[in-house]
């Protein structure tokens, strides 16, 4: 894959972030990296009280981008759950370089600093394994990991166990249009548990919509660092209790009117 034009950037909580002069976007929220993405992909999803819990724990990640969550998680499980081996997966199209990985500053964040040595050898893997059949795999801490370098239609694996939790973070809308789609979250559905949860910074009408039409439920969750609302999806109704749910009927009949022009 061609390399973005990337800079780094720090964010209001401290922690890096990136910007894609290719994209003209941030990799994160520029109020905080790392302070929404453990709100968004771990407390309302529910991955921490999952591993609290000792319950299974199986990630599927949307845009893999710094890695961060992929470190956040292994810091989760060295917390919570040590020698747990849990399984994530995700997929990236334009991996960045592990030179520039290796500036981050994200060991300040960790409970485990340790953890952050890890990041930029996947980095490196991930620029040998290129193409939707040999992903860059191997273990962070207690995570076990496969990363795909590849667009995600170009995926067609099979997960060894249905994924538990799936973390959608990849470029917004107006940047990736195609990540967004019907196809996309039907494709996720098919291969999760069925109490599966996503979790997401999107709440466009046009972004839950297409989750709708993807088979999934779908209910709103206060946002945080400036965002009123984000999403949270899963395809068991009980995940969704404690939050306000939609009505995902009205939702896919808005989206095959042509409402939102296919577009998210």
């Amino acid at each position: 894959m061609s390399a973005q034009q990337t800079r780094l950037e720090i964010s209001r909580d401290g922690s890096h972030t990136v910007w894609s002069e290719t994209a003209g976007s941030y990799f994160h929220n520029p109020n905080g990296a790392v302070e929404e993405s453990l709100y968004v992909y771990f407390e309302v999803s529910g991955i921490i009280r999952a591993l609290q819990r000792d319950e299974d724990v199986s990630v599927m990640e949307i845009g893999f981008g710094t890695g961060l969550n992929l470190l956040l998680l292994a810091d989760l499980v060295h917390q919570h759950r040590p020698d747990a081996q849990i399984r994530f997966t995700s997929v990236e199209a334009w991996p960045l370089p592990a030179e520039q990985v290796e500036t981050l500053n994200y060991s300040s964040f960790l409970k485990n600093k340790a953890l952050f040595a890890g990041l930029p050898p996947v980095f490196e893997q991930l620029h040998r394994a290129t193409g939707p059949s040999k992903p860059a795999s191997g273990s962070l801490g207690d995570v076990r990991y496969e990363v795909y370098n590849c667009p995600f239609a170009k995926l067609r694996f099979k997960p060894k166990r249905p994924f538990t939790h799936v973390l959608h973070d990849p470029f917004d809308p107006a940047v990736s249009p195609e990540l967004w789609t019907p196809e996309v979250f039907a494709w996720l559905k098919s291969r999760c548990d069925e109490s599966a949860v996503l979790t997401t910074f999107g709440a466009s009408t046009a972004a839950r919509a297409s989750m709708a039409k993807g088979g999934w439920l779908i209910a709103r969750a206060p946002g945080t660092l400036g965002k009123r609302e984000m999403t949270v999806a899963s395809l068991s109704e009980a995940k969704l209790r404690d939050f306000k749910r939609l009505n995902e009927a009205r939702l896919t009949e808005r989206w095959d009117a042509g409402e939102f022009s296919r577009k998210t």
